[in-house]
C-alpha cells in the first residue's frame, strides 16, 4: 500500500492517498490499513504524511476499521512533526464516540496537544472533548468545563465553528451554560457569526436537538 502513496508516485497533492483511503475503506482491507499505521513509522517524513491522511480519510468514512489504532493515534500527539499531531488529533475526533474510555484516560495527552497544538490541533481537539462529553456524564462533568473555558477565551472568530462542534454534547443540564457563554461572545462577533450563534442558541433551545 506504501507504493500507492502520494509521495511514492511521485505526487505533491492528496488525491493518491484520498484514492487509496476509499479502497481501503470499501474493500475493509484490515492487512492493508495496517501497513499503513506501520508507515507511520517511516523513516522518510513525507510517507509519514501521506499514511496519516490515509488513516483520517478512512476514519472520515469508516471509524471502526482504524479505532483498534486509537493508542498509536494518542502517541503521535507528542510528535515533533506537526502533520502527525494534528493528523493524529484528526483520526481521535473520528473515532472518540467509539473509544471514549481510552482517550479520557489518556486526557492529559489530548490536553497538551490542545494547548500547544496548530489552528487545526484545535478545531479537532474541540471535536474529541465534545464526543467524550457526549459518550457518558462522568467524561460530560471533567470534560465539559474545558469547552466552556475555551469558549470563553478563544479568538472570537473561532466561536461560531467550535461552539457548533461541540454542539453535540449538549443536554438538558448543561444548555444554560453553553447558552450563557455564548451570549457573553455575541457582542464581539460579526454580523455572519452572530448569525451563527443566534442559530446554535435557537437549536440548544429546541427539545428535539438535545441529548
Amino acid at each position: 500500500m506504501i507504493k500507492k502513496l502520494a509521495y511514492s508516485i511521485g505526487r505533491n497533492d492528496e488525491k493518491p492517498n484520498i484514492e487509496l483511503a476509499v479502497e481501503l475503506t470499501e474493500n475493509e482491507d484490515l492487512k492493508g490499513i495496517a501497513e499503513i499505521v506501520n508507515g507511520l513509522n517511516d523513516s522518510v517524513e513525507q510517507i509519514a504524511n501521506d499514511c496519516i491522511k490515509v488513516l483520517y480519510e478512512i476514519g472520515e468514512r469508516k471509524p471502526q476499521l482504524i479505532a483498534e489504532y486509537v493508542d498509536v493515534f494518542i502517541q503521535l500527539l507528542n510528535s515533533r512533526n506537526n502533520r502527525l499531531v494534528w493528523g493524529a488529533m484528526t483520526a481521535l475526533s473520528k473515532i472518540a464516540f467509539l473509544k471514549p474510555q481510552r482517550i479520557f484516560d489518556n486526557l492529559e495527552i489530548i490536553i497538551k496537544a490542545y494547548k500547544k497544538g496548530s489552528v487545526i490541533t484545535v478545531d479537532n481537539s474541540i471535536s474529541v472533548f465534545a464526543a467524550l462529553a457526549k459518550a457518558g456524564s462522568e467524561f460530560n462533568k471533567v470534560v465539559f468545563p474545558l469547552l466552556i473555558k475555551h469558549l470563553e477565551n478563544c479568538r472570537s472568530k473561532e466561536v461560531a465553528q467550535h461552539s457548533e462542534r461541540a454542539f453535540v454534547c449538549i443536554n438538558h443540564k448543561n444548555k444554560e451554560d453553553f447558552i450563557d457563554v455564548l451570549n457573553k461572545r455575541y457582542d464581539s462577533l460579526t454580523d455572519s457569526q452572530k448569525k451563527r450563534i443566534a442559530k446554535i442558541i435557537k437549536r440548544t433551545k429546541e427539545e428535539r436537538y438535545l441529548l
